[in-house]
């Protein structure tokens, strides 16, 4: 089943999401390679694709997983958390229309 994980970031969260950046975009890379990654990335916190030093407000990614508990810790597991980027992070179900 697809899961949508939306992740808030902490204010001042630019530094820190560029440190652990490489880190967070591995474990993507490897959702992708399992082709169970749909879609994911930042979203800015300006009305534009490079919002510079106003950076993120945080993040959504969609993918498939074999059960909540198994899309919720997988979330819990991003670098993006333990380094403090996420203030909250939200799974649930999705279901695919379109």
């Amino acid at each position: 089943m697809l899961y949508v994980i939306f992740a808030e970031d902490n204010s001042d969260s630019l530094e820190k999401r560029s440190a652990v950046r490489p880190a967070h975009l591995a474990r993507l890379q490897l959702l992708q390679d399992e082709g169970r990654l749909i879609v994911a990335g930042p979203m800015p916190a300006v009305d534009s694709n490079e919002p510079g030093v106003a950076g993120f407000s945080g993040s959504v990614i969609i993918a498939e997983f074999q059960s909540l508990e198994q899309a919720k810790a997988w979330a819990d597991a991003d670098p993006y958390i333990a380094a403090g980027v996420y203030q909250q992070v939200t799974v649930r179900p999705f279901k695919r229309v379109f």
